[in-house]
């Protein structure tokens, strides 16, 4: 990339594409919509960066979903786009076998360990999905909202002013 927004816009092209035919649950909407929400409240936080470093974080929330939803595989993340964005759209990704439980014990015990900006983009993902599953589906909506907050309990690192928010939205329901 030939300056660090490139990698930002090159990431939003890809994702756009990769999600094209894919639609949000419950609403319908292009699934670029959430894309674009997780990369817009990422972006709101990214002052605690340096430009590129802001400008990975900000490409690794418009791809966050591309390997688990559309198997896109993570070489091709690496070539196109860096090993570190790569790396972060991987740990983002929730790849666990087994029953529900277990996926969602082991997504925590991933992202307990995950580096602030990861675990900043997961906040960003959460808000962005739990106002739709709480309106849609508000029988799901009791297990979900308690998985998060079990998420949000391990994730130390994650930008506090998006954690606050995060913490808050599941909170209130």
């Amino acid at each position: 990339m030939n300056s660090p927004s490139a990698i930002a816009f090159a990431a939003m092209a890809f994702a756009r594409e990769v999600h094209k035919k894919q639609v949000r649950k419950y609403t319908g909407n292009p699934y670029a919509d959430h894309l674009a929400e997780v990369a817009g409240i990422v972006a709101t936080v990214t002052d605690a960066f340096t430009s590129e470093d802001a400008q990975i974080v900000i490409a690794t929330a418009w791809l966050h979903d591309c390997i688990e939803d559309q198997d896109v595989k993570p070489d091709l993340l690496w070539q196109q786009f860096g090993h570190k964005v790569g790396l972060g759209v991987q740990a983002l990704s929730d790849l666990e076998e087994g029953n529900r439980a277990t996926r969602k014990r082991l997504s925590r015990e991933r992202l307990a360990l995950a580096p602030d900006w990861i675990q900043t983009i997961k906040c960003a993902d959460l808000i962005s999905n739990t106002s739709s599953i709480v309106m849609h589906d508000p029988k799901f909506a009791e297990t979900y909202l308690q998985e998060k907050r079990d998420l949000l309990a391990v994730m130390t690192k994650a930008d506090r002013r998006i954690w606050n928010l995060a913490v808050k939205q599941v909170s209130e329901h």
